[in-house]
């Protein structure tokens, strides 16, 4: 079966990018009011995307390979680091000095957005079994954030381990542990239906929000043109490169390469503009970074999809 082509990709994704611009519009409109963010995000991250790891998790055969657990959450850690030092790298050569926001560059265009963006586009091309893998995935790339990350941007030393207790890693540490007891295809009827439909509207949900946050990012800050350019050549040309050749040299389970495949396309996470607000970063920086990536990877993603679905020998679920 011949690998489908950028036009049946971004079909296939573009629902993806149509609630993002359905989110912005409205919080443009004035109907998703910022006075509800807080409460309406707190619903997602601890009630329904727990929901909804939980319901991708259970039953999932991939999980049950130690090894491939492990290269998953490793692959997430290692290759978020290989983005920031291209991301250092890349800001030293525009002129980005330590305390003007080359460190916050370096962790903005090295991180790709690995959940709210990805997750329905692995589940689009791939299915659930990918899905579930690439919870465990961004399990690596979590805790490269929450500790190197921060210890670039603050340049302390001390990781704020607490972060990394929240309703989706609990859910995925649960869902492992059934998994792993094989009790997981115990959870059945209307427990295991009601889970399903809290977690079915997580992501649909958390687009939006993720448009809304978007656009008034876009509104809030004046782009610096080298800012914006060495992001996307970091965010959508180098890093894709790095992790494309590592799904191909690196032996790991089907699952990895697929999802490895979509993390490569991805645009910049809105993480790291948390992190540069909480430790003394540079937030403008990480905005414009976020905004840029996002709307040219709209261009860039079908193609690199594409590629990487080629030279990695794989077949997407989309026809």
């Amino acid at each position: 079966m011949s690998a489908p082509s950028p036009i049946t990709i971004i079909l296939a994704v573009l629902p993806v990018y149509l609630l993002m611009a359905g989110g912005a519009a409205l919080r443009k409109t004035g109907i998703l009011r910022r006075e509800h963010d807080i409460g309406v995000m707190h619903v997602i991250f601890s009630v329904m995307l727990p929901c909804y790891i939980l319901d991708r998790t259970l039953g999932a055969e991939v999980l049950r390979d130690g090894r491939t657990l492990l290269t998953g959450a490793g692959l997430g850690f290692s290759l978020i680091i290989a983005g920031i030092c291209l991301g250092y790298l890349a800001g030293k050569l525009i002129g980005l000095e330590p305390g003007q926001g080359r460190r916050t560059f370096a962790l903005s265009s090295g991180c790709q957005n690995f959940g709210f963006t990805a997750v329905p586009v692995v589940e689009i091309l791939w299915g659930g079994s990918a899905v579930a893998l690439l919870f465990v995935h961004n399990l690596g790339v979590e805790v490269a954030m929450w500790s190197v990350g921060v210890m670039l941007v603050s340049g302390d030393t001390g990781i704020p381990w607490k972060r990394l207790i929240n309703g989706p890693i609990i859910a995925v540490a649960i869902g492992l542990t059934l998994v792993a007891l094989r009790v997981d295809d115990k959870i059945t009827g209307p427990i295991r239906e009601a889970i399903s439909m809290i977690g079915i509207g997580a992501f649909p949900l958390a687009i939006m929000m993720t448009g809304a946050t978007i656009m008034d990012l876009a509104v809030a800050e004046k782009p610096s043109w080298k800012i914006v350019t060495a992001s996307c050549i970091v965010r959508l040309a180098l890093a894709p490169a790095v992790i494309i050749l590592c799904a191909k040299y690196i032996p790991m389970a089907v699952e990895l390469k697929q999802i490895l495949v979509v993390q490569a396309a991805m645009p910049a996470a809105l993480g790291p503009i948390l992190i540069a607000r909480m430790y003394d970063g540079r937030p403008a920086v990480a905005v414009q970074i976020v905004v840029a990536t996002t709307v040219v990877s709209l261009f860039t993603l079908p193609y690199i999809i594409t590629f990487g679905i080629r030279f990695l020998e794989l077949t997407s679920l989309s026809p």
